[in-house]
């Protein structure tokens, strides 16, 4: 029996561990591709151009909009952030799982256009460690850590839209469950 090629989302707050949880998935799982979103933001020290996302200019990105390119796409602090169309459906044409390291927004927006996506949700153990972990990744500002706070809370109340929500208060207990729920889903018998 060959299991079809789904589609699964990690959500979380900037700081979650959603990254480093998807980048972990895609070495310890096999036939999973992890999507490279596009984005207009400046690229953050240790990150791979192409590979953490491809950086774009916004005139660019706003080209992609005009032209439907995008399976979804969103505005995340005065930034623009999006998956394009072919960057999932290449992966699951040649049979892959494809993961998106996407915020509430674009998860949302995917589950519209691909209902078979299984969404799961990266929470933090509490807001408090949450700012820890903003504060420690020495990457933003007093100011910009409020705001990444202020849309944390926002976004904790999609939870309820997910398939699957895991704490993350063990990075090695967090991608185990990951896997597992992708080891499940692939074994999951199709009812018509």
């Amino acid at each position: 029996m060959k299991s079809r090629p789904l589609i699964f989302v990690i959500s979380a707050p900037s700081g979650g561990g959603k990254t480093t949880i998807c980048r972990s998935i895609i070495r310890v799982c096999s036939g999973v591709k992890l999507s490279t979103s596009l984005t207009t933001r400046k690229r953050r020290e240790g990150e791979r151009k192409n590979f953490d996302y491809h950086f774009v200019s916004q005139k660019e990105f706003l080209k992609k909009i005009k032209q439907n390119a995008f399976a979804e796409w969103a505005t995340v602090l005065k930034n623009y952030y999006g998956t394009l169309k072919k960057n999932i459906e290449a992966p699951l044409k040649q049979g892959k799982n494809i993961i998106l390291n996407i915020d509430t927004n674009g998860a949302l927006q995917i589950k519209k256009i691909y209902p078979e996506a299984i969404l799961i949700f990266i929470l933090p153990p509490s807001l408090d460690v949450l700012k820890k972990r903003l504060v420690g990744r020495k990457t933003d500002s007093q100011h910009e850590i409020k705001k990444r706070l202020n849309l944390a809370r926002k976004e904790l109340s999609f939870v309820k839209n997910y398939d699957y929500a895991i704490v993350n208060d063990s990075l090695k207990k967090a991608i185990r469950k990951v896997e597992s729920i992708i080891i499940a889903e692939r074994c999951r018998v199709i009812k018509k």
